[in-house]
């Protein structure tokens, strides 16, 4: 079991494989766990995001135990698992193609800028410590994504 938690909670071996930022390479399966997401209704998107949400922090906390380093940066589990969380509601089907890309970069960024509360969040032991942190950032995310696609995307695409 140790070892299954180490694989999921790297992104698939993904995060321990990577020479450079293993946290962002290890979150890509979360773009294609969040387009799956996307295509349910809103009320199933958020539980799915709960259920996730409350899966990573066991299988971080596993990980973190087995690498025996606080919170890290191979584990991702944190971040893929999470990531459907700032694109609840988002039309996918909708918007061009490179929205995803788009919407990655934001939640990245956020990850990583670790805006209040987020930073102080880390702080908390275990699994749950790995998690919150990327909680908060992704609801920061999801209101950033809402933004662009409402006041960038959506105009761009708007006949002229």
């Amino acid at each position: 079991m140790k070892k299954l938690a180490l694989f999921v909670a790297t992104g698939f071996g993904l995060g321990l494989v990577a020479p450079v930022a293993p946290g962002t390479i290890g979150s890509f399966p979360g773009v294609a766990l969040a387009y799956l997401t996307t295509q349910l209704p809103v009320w199933m998107q958020i539980v799915v995001c709960a259920l996730f949400t409350l899966a990573a922090i066991p299988i971080c906390g596993s990980a973190e135990r087995t690498l025996g380093i606080k919170d890290d940066g191979r584990i991702s589990a944190d971040e893929w698992m999470l990531f459907p969380i700032a694109l609840i509601g988002i039309p996918l089907a909708d918007l061009p193609w490179w929205s995803m890309a788009v919407f990655f970069v934001i939640v990245r960024f956020v990850d990583i800028a670790k805006p209040w509360p987020c930073r102080a969040l880390q702080a908390i032991h275990g699994g749950l410590g790995i998690v919150i942190d990327d909680f908060f950032a992704n609801l920061y995310s999801l209101g950033l994504n809402w933004l662009v696609v409402v006041f960038v995307i959506r105009p761009a695409l708007a006949p002229a």
